[in-house]
């Protein structure tokens, strides 16, 4: 009996066919927006211009000392912004659904988005090398190039990727834009609460809504990538099943009758007699128990190939008579 994960998807029953997105105009013209709008917040953040004065006073207004009362729970609202929490709670979701649809597109989708995530942001991170809130040292300036690593902010990247990506594989429009709608709400939150925490600047939260956004935005153009993975996959699995011999699980009706095999009854089972000797055929045809040709064997059929009886009319006995409570 097979116990891997696809022995269950083997005897569901077939997903209707999901739409993939594509790369339409509208969404052309929205990733050429925002990549404008990413382009122009590191320039505004380079040139010292008036985006660093409003970090600046937003850090000295000190958010979290202005209303203290909400520090304890905007710590934990934080974290759904923080990529490992985030990133096992929506693989679980996302695996669930793949193990439903018969099909690891959900799986292999999150894992190329993250991936682009880490490579984009963290290379951003790095070359532009920008100082946190906590850590400037000069009142008034970007703080750049200086051995940080805050600018885009990871935290609101992160949430916009991680919780897009849901509404990004729903099933419906009606659920796209439900999920879309949650997910905006969540990756603003997380924005807005790591600027009320003290932990990044204004610009570095505007960049990081640009950047997941981009990469949400892009996806469509990995479709042919994912695909061909996920194909490679299941090519790795059939060879792996053939190396080993095993044969797929055929489909079984939710409900159904399992046919179970009975084995066949070996010497010295239950039902021989000790001491006595198979009956074997001799070359003349007959019994005897000095032939060597063969021993005769009893097979037991399946119970799910025995043709069924047909019933034929009552089956209680003849000149039964019917039991009465009298």
């Amino acid at each position: 009996m097979r116990t891997d994960i696809f022995a269950r998807l083997d005897r569901e029953p077939e997903p209707p066919k999901i739409e993939i997105p594509r790369m339409s105009r509208h969404r052309i013209a929205l990733f050429g927006g925002t990549l404008a709008f990413y382009v122009a917040i590191v320039v505004l953040v380079l040139v010292s211009s008036w985006l660093v004065a409003l970090d600046w006073k937003v850090m000295l207004f000190r958010p979290y000392q202005q209303w203290p009362e909400l520090h304890a729970f905007l710590d934990y609202f934080v974290v759904l912004g923080q990529r490992g929490p985030t990133a096992v709670m929506v693989a679980a979701w996302l695996g669930w659904r793949s193990w439903r649809q018969h099909t690891l597109r959900p799986l292999i989708t999150l894992a190329v988005a993250l991936l682009l995530l880490n490579v984009t942001v963290g290379a951003v991170k790095i070359g532009l090398g920008r100082l946190g809130p906590h850590y400037a040292t000069q009142i008034g300036s970007a703080e750049m190039f200086a051995g940080g690593d805050i600018f885009p902010s990871g935290h609101t990247a992160n949430a916009v990727v991680t919780w897009g990506i849901l509404a990004y594989l729903a099933a419906t429009p009606r659920t796209r834009r439900y999920l879309s709608a949650v997910s905006a709400a969540v990756s603003l939150g997380v924005g807005l609460t790591t600027v009320y925490l003290g932990t990044h600047w204004l610009s570095d939260v505007l960049l990081g809504w640009a950047a997941g956004l981009l990469i949400m935005l892009g996806l469509p153009w990995c479709e042919p990538l994912i695909a061909r993975i996920e194909a490679w996959i299941f090519a790795v699995r059939a060879r792996l099943r053939d190396r080993h011999g095993l044969v797929p699980a055929a489909p079984v009706a939710v409900g159904g009758p399992v046919p179970v095999m009975v084995p066949q009854r070996l010497p010295g089972a239950e039902g021989e007699v000790p001491g006595r000797e198979p009956e074997t055929v001799g070359a003349g045809g007959r019994a005897g128990a000095g032939s060597s040709v063969g021993v005769r064997q009893r097979a037991f059929a399946a119970r799910a190939e025995r043709a069924p009886i047909p019933s034929a009319g009552s089956r209680r006995p003849p000149h039964s008579r019917p039991l009465t409570g009298g």
